[in-house]
Order: C-alpha cells, then sequence, then structure tokens
C-alpha cells in the first residue's frame, strides 16, 4: 500500500507555499516603499483556497491543438487572479499607496502563521514517520 502525501498532508503544504509567497509579496511592498508610483499589492488566502480548491475540482486545465506542429500547454495556469492591488488608506504626493507600518504588521502575522503552517506539517511528517515504524 501507498502513502499519498496530498492526502497524508493535507492542505498543509499549499498554505506553507502560500504563505512563502504573501512574505515576498509584502517584503517587496515594503522595499518599495519610498518608489514613487509604486501600488501595494497583496495576496489573500480566501481566494487562493478557492481558486485551488477550484483547479482540483475541474482537473489540470488543457488546450485543443489544431495542428500536430502546436507545442502542447498541459496544466496552464490562468493569470494569477489572487494578487490584487491595496486600496490605500491614505492618499500620498508621489501615489505610493505602501502604508510601511500596515506592511510590517501584515509581515508579522503572515511570519506568524507560516511558523503555525509549518509546525503542523511538520508533525504530519512526524505522525508519518511514526506510522511508517510502527510506533
Amino acid at each position: 500500500m501507498s502513502i499519498s502525501f496530498d492526502r497524508a498532508l493535507g492542505i498543509h503544504e499549499k498554505a506553507l507555499g502560500f504563505r512563502t509567497q504573501r512574505a515576498e509579496v509584502l517584503a517587496n511592498n515594503i522595499a518599495n516603499a519610498d518608489t514613487p508610483n509604486y501600488k501595494a499589492r497583496d495576496l489573500q488566502f480566501a481566494s487562493v483556497l478557492a481558486e485551488q480548491s477550484a483547479q482540483s475540482q475541474r482537473g489540470p486545465v488543457s488546450l485543443n491543438r489544431t495542428n500536430s506542429q502546436h507545442i502542447p500547454a498541459e496544466g496552464v495556469m490562468g493569470g494569477d487572479a489572487s494578487l490584487a492591488y491595496r486600496t490605500p488608506m491614505h492618499p500620498s504626493i508621489d501615489q505610493n499607496t505602501v502604508d510601511l507600518q500596515i506592511e510590517q504588521s501584515n509581515y508579522a502575522e503572515n511570519s506568524v502563521q507560516f511558523q503555525a503552517s509549518f509546525t503542523l506539517l511538520n508533525s504530519k511528517f512526524k505522525g508519518l514517520v511514526s506510522a511508517l515504524r510502527g510506533d
């Protein structure tokens, strides 16, 4: 009997990937806090979860080829609908929408959630190892 990691790990693997991706987006916002016309962006967990759920239900996307010379495009992903612009709280003269305090707060919150996802994933792996050893 084989172990299905998708079933064993559940959503924790994807949540960890999302938290990593969100940390990159938030760090990019913080780095560009003084860049004129920079628009702050963020990822929303609920929209990513809904997108992943819909994708798993309909399966991978495949395109019909009208000519055998066309390159197959199996599993082509559409645009990243979950990456959205943040609405600024206060207008700025240089049109930059980054509020450094909000970005730092979101980054800290994301770090805590990343650690929680990592801890849950780690416990899943410990459970698998324990099951394999027969403990």
